[in-house]
């Protein structure tokens, strides 16, 4: 709850730094002096869409904030009363344009890396700095990206022929990044020539130093420590400390560390010390980040120290727990391959995957004969397309973010070699998306996997349904109000499961939101359906964007043991209102405070709940194969 307060003084002068977040493509043009006049006269704001009375008042705060009284500069710092200038240019266009294809194959000469801190710089303006004592004072507490560590994203070098698309593509992933607000990659197309080009790269840092602190009582809390650009290398380092919890371990930690290296390798390092669940982990990894990688792959290896519980406790009954203790050695590699394209000088944006996995568990402590040493050997065959839209008010406030649409087919199959009943392993998946500013975006995602015994009856075991479907409509406009609805739906349908595997609930994520039942529900089927109306107003608190929300979640689960279906009883249901408060600038970039009613299953009797939420409506899938893997039962 106490999530934006750590940041209080640092973003307390902010309220008018988010009116540049947008870069405009057109402002690096001088206007035309003869359509001067009218270009001001288009930017003035509408007076048919805004009544009266919001003028009136609005005209009344701007004069207020002016005075010089304590009252009237505290009300300067905490509100925004301009109306921010936003990119409407190019927002329907694929992010992989053909804009830059005059320059494929060129030489690159030189490439100019412009990083700028946190706070009060633009990428639109060029001459604004930071003015403000906060502004100077979070610059000098942030330690501003390393030059180093963006040219680690680009996919082009000084010296190396331009690849097509590697110019947009950068900007993306460059955009992608945790560390980065926005970035832009530009040709300077005065020194360009037949044969080479130089380039410019802008980018604006977020700060990204976050803080959080929750308190659960006179001597219960939870604290997060962490910073999304440690040194400015791009480190990620992340911590969170619970302490004086109701259980005989009365604290629990988890943490990791993050490394990135050239050519998108990532190594981190991973510890999580829970009650009953003890593990840790290093990795090295590289994924299918752009269209045009052609290897990827990753090597793990993590040890895990749990207890865990076979059989469903009667009511009255203590469950009984027993020890599970194992270690995991995973190694994958993957092989992207180009298909041949019929658009001379445009890339076929399809591409056939080729991936194989060899994961080893090793049990020292088992608490029964199906959990047994393993080797399983997987391999995947895919068909992957992937396509990029630029799009606004998705989760930020006038933030250009991309959109991933296009289609994935993949068939994998493997062998769990082991010494009682080695299986063979089946999983199908297909996922499409499509977008369009006129129409929104819709998303599909199918997968069935599922475990065969090489035995005599040839048992099917351990099969996993999920469905995932999301829908989010166009941007409609309320004078200066801009809202959208989300739609989406989840299902978890377990089949002959294991005894003693069940499902993690229906809170947040997987189901009703801010949802805190008084007994643990043990379902082995689940299906969720999500609906939101998120309302982006122009309004500005403590630098914070405010935007409100509505919702409507319901769930249902199956709680027959090893699966089935998930409609055999009445759905748990959650409805409320809410805000979010969104600041672009920092790595805390979303904070939510929601009022939650739900019928059944929670702990107050009335049914309501105060909570706050960093969730995301919808959660965009990128259409790139990654590792062969067996459908995660959670």
């Amino acid at each position: 709850m106490l999530r934006c307060l750590f940041l209080f003084l640092l973003v307390l002068g902010l309220g008018g730094a988010a009116r540049a977040q947008s870069f405009d493509p057109r402002s690096a043009v001088p206007p035309d002096s003869l359509r001067v006049n009218e270009a001001l006269r288009n930017a003035l704001p509408d007076s048919l869409r805004r009544s009266f009375d919001e003028q009136r008042l609005r005209l009344r705060l701007q004069a207020y904030t002016r005075r010089k009284t304590v009252a009237g500069r505290a009300a300067s710092a905490l509100l925004r009363l301009t109306r921010p200038q936003e990119e409407n240019a190019g927002l329907d266009a694929k992010l992989l344009d053909r804009q830059f294809d005059r320059h494929t194959f060129k030489i690159v000469r030189h490439v100019t890396v412009r990083p700028y801190d946190a706070f009060g710089y633009s990428l639109t303006d060029s001459t604004r700095q930071p003015h403000s004592l906060l502004d100077r004072t979070g610059n000098w507490v942030h330690v501003r990206t390393a030059p180093s560590r963006i040219r680690q994203v680009l996919l082009f070098r000084p010296g190396q022929r331009l690849a097509p698309q590697a110019l947009a593509e950068s900007e993306r992933l460059l955009r992608q990044t945790d560390e980065l607000l926005d970035a832009r990659v530009l040709v300077n197309e005065r020194t360009a020539t037949a044969d080479s080009i130089d380039i410019e790269v802008l980018t604006t840092d977020v700060f990204s130093i976050t803080g959080n602190f929750e308190p659960g009582g006179a001597a219960a809390g939870r604290v997060d420590v962490g910073d999304q650009n440690f040194l400015g290398l791009g480190h990620h380092v992340s911590n969170t400390y619970v302490y004086g919890r109701n259980l005989p371990q009365r604290w629990r930690y988890n943490g990791d560390y993050t490394v990135p290296f050239r050519h998108f390798f990532l190594a981190q390092a991973r510890y999580n010390n829970e009650f009953r669940d003890e593990h840790g982990g290093l990795s090295l990894q590289r994924d299918f980040y752009s269209v045009n990688t052609r290897y990827a792959g990753a090597l793990s290896v993590d040890v895990y120290d749990q207890q865990i519980t076979l059989t469903v406790p009667q009511p009255g009954e203590n469950p009984v727990y027993l020890p599970l203790r194992y270690s995991r050695q995973d190694l994958w590699v993957g092989r992207a391959l180009r298909l041949r394209s019929y658009d001379l000088g445009y890339e076929n944006p399809g591409r056939l995957i080729v991936a194989t996995r060899f994961t080893r568990t090793d049990f020292t402590a088992s608490p029964s004969p199906d959990y047994r040493n393993t080797n399983l050997i997987l391999g995947t065959l895919g068909y992957s397309v992937r396509r990029y839209y630029k799009n606004r008010y998705l989760f930020g406030f006038g933030r250009t973010e991309d959109v991933p649409t296009g289609t994935l087919l993949s068939f994998t199959a493997g062998l769990d070699a082991n010494h009682a009943v080695p299986r063979r392993y089946f999983d199908v998946r297909l996922a499409a998306a499509v977008f369009s500013t006129r129409h929104g975006y819709l998303f599909g995602n199918v997968e069935f996997g599922t475990f065969q015994r090489l035995a005599s009856h040839s048992t099917w075991e351990q099969g996993l349904l999920n469905v995932q479907t999301s829908y989010f409509t166009r941007l409609y406009h309320l004078g200066n109000y801009q809202y959208r609805h989300f739609l989406g739906s989840t299902t978890t349908a377990g089949f002959n499961r294991r005894p003693g595997e069940l499902l993690q609930g229906i809170s947040d994520e997987r189901g009703i939101r801010g949802f805190s039942p008084s007994v643990p529900i043990l379902a082995t089927s689940r299906f969720a359906l999500n609906y939101e109306t998120t309302v982006f107003t122009p309004l500005s608190l403590l630098g914070f964007r405010l935007a409100g929300i509505a919702f409507a979640d319901a769930a249902w689960v199956g709680e027959h043991p090893g699966g089935g279906t998930p409609f055999g009883h009445a759905p748990y249901s959650g409805f409320g209102l809410g805000l979010r408060l969104r600041n672009e600038f920092t790595a805390l970039r979303t904070f939510q405070l929601l009022l939650g009613y739900y019928p059944r299953g929670l702990v107050s009797a009335n049914g309501l709940r105060l909570f706050e939420t960093a969730r995301e409506t919808v959660s965009f899938t990128d259409f790139g194969i990654g590792a062969p893997g067996v459908t995660v039962y959670q």
